[in-house]
């Protein structure tokens, strides 16, 4: 991987393809590598970038305050692009949002993949769920912590463990072992999600959401697509949480033609 090294730490990403800039933006339990299934047919006719946010992957947690929006205008601006095309996945796709109401005419449009909703008043499922994280991660019991995130995410609440790809767990657990690790540092030192108007994202949006996610998400996908101007709304019928993980051919359909626009 490559590295932009700043005053806080340093940035890790990768350049693929040739064409309009696409940046894909991973999950908050995954880093990079949870694009490895769509980046090779999108750098077929897109410059393909893919970095960690910090705490993430290879990039390092951050030592001071910052925000996701600021390292990606870094990133961008380190490599020249003026405007890009935006595919967000969970808390990436709130990265993307935030940064499409902070610098409008930096993005061509945006893919948000079950992004969550600040301020969203969880189920009980959800809270139950951040409880036994909470509680594993306070007995120091890492393992566990990781389980409970897998049950979460990728298996989710509509299917068993026998109905999901055996290597996707392996795929995932390095990459959630670190973002718990680092979990407190980036929790300590973040600016947190933007507050911005979403009515005012004026860009093209495509929003996507699996038929097996949580309720939660499969409600606040409509609520981004009722908010944001024009926007498409799109049901992935073998995913839960993790679209790019679950159902990367049927993304990547979708993807090429939207961010063909």
């Amino acid at each position: 991987m490559l590295t932009l090294t700043d005053e806080l730490g340093h940035l890790s990403y990768v350049v693929d393809g040739d064409g309009p800039p696409v940046v894909l933006l991973h999950a908050g339990v995954a880093d990079h590598r949870m694009w490895n299934a769509v980046a090779p047919d999108l750098a077929g006719q897109h410059t393909v970038i893919r970095y960690d946010l910090r705490g993430f992957g290879e990039s390092a947690p951050p030592s001071g305050r910052f925000r996701e929006t600021d390292d990606l205008l870094r990133l961008l601006n380190h490599l020249g692009h003026a405007r890009v095309r935006l595919v967000g996945a969970s808390w990436g796709g709130r990265v993307a949002v935030d940064f499409a109401l902070a610098h409008p005419d930096r993005v061509h449009s945006l893919v948000l993949l079950a992004p969550p909703w600040p301020g969203y008043d969880w189920s009980a499922e959800m809270v139950a769920y951040d409880e036994a994280e909470t509680k594993a991660l306070a007995a120091g019991d890492l393992d566990a912590a990781v389980r409970v995130n897998l049950d979460m995410w990728l298996r989710g609440p509509a299917r068993a463990w026998e109905d999901v790809a055996p290597e996707l767990a392996d795929r995932l657990r390095d990459p959630m072992r670190t973002s718990l690790v680092n979990q407190e540092a980036v929790a300590r030192h973040s600016d947190g999600p933007g507050s911005g108007d979403i009515t005012a994202v004026s860009v093209p949006t495509l929003i996507g959401v699996g038929a097996l996610d949580v309720p939660d998400f499969q409600d606040i996908a409509r609520r981004y697509a009722a908010h944001i101007p024009g926007a498409i709304l799109v049901e992935f019928t073998t995913a839960a949480h993790l679209i790019a993980l679950d159902a990367p051919a049927e993304l990547t359909t979708r993807l090429l033609p939207f961010l063909a626009r």
